[in-house]
């Protein structure tokens, strides 16, 4: 594959949604392709640009190979489409919302993949879960406490988590994609 995955994770309420929205255009410049993932939906995935799907439908999809990856996360079905895989053998990098927990199997199947880990300051992230109403305070705790366990262990086997904060201006935190990527051996094919 001439094309490199681009593995971004982060804890909800990050803003991963946000920076994939705002960084498509960007991204497609630099003949960057954003897949979009197939989950179960449910309120945990609200506001995401992904396709629903029922649990029969995704194991029926899982069956016939039709996705590149797929875990289950949050009593969710997640699936990244087999159709990137085609875009990096055509020489495309791939920018996929990925799972913490399912980093390795990915890496195990893109070896060349970029983990990118969203980042963002505990206060904040903490304000943004609940103005979004979805979690009650023990799980939004909760999700604190597992964000700082993973952000303490920024590597993963022999390959550097490449971190990017999104605490404040969702500009400045495109523009520090933009440039991870140009540092990152990924090319601006323009």
């Amino acid at each position: 594959m001439d094309g490199r995955l681009i593995y971004l994770m982060g804890p909800s309420g990050s803003g991963k949604d946000s920076l994939i929205e705002a960084a498509r255009e960007p991204l497609r410049a630099r003949h960057c392709e954003v897949g979009r993932r197939v989950i179960t939906r449910s309120a945990e995935s609200v506001g995401e640009d992904a396709i629903e799907v029922s649990r029969d439908e995704f194991v029926r999809r899982r069956r016939q190979g039709d996705f590149a990856l797929s875990w289950q996360a949050h009593g969710l079905d997640y699936g990244i489409p087999a159709r990137i895989d085609q875009w990096l053998n055509d020489g495309r990098d791939v920018l996929v919302n990925g799972s913490r927990g399912h980093l390795a199997e990915a890496q195990q199947r893109y070896p060349t993949l970029l983990p990118v880990l969203l980042t963002v300051e505990d206060e904040v992230l903490r304000e943004r879960l609940l103005r979004r109403g979805r979690e009650s305070s023990a799980d939004i705790e909760a999700r604190l406490h597992r964000n700082a366990l993973f952000a303490a262990d920024d590597s993963r086997g022999d390959t550097k988590i490449q971190r990017l904060d999104n605490s404040g201006d969702l500009a400045v935190t495109v523009a520090n994609l933009l440039k991870l990527l140009s540092v990152s051996a990924i090319p601006d094919r323009t």
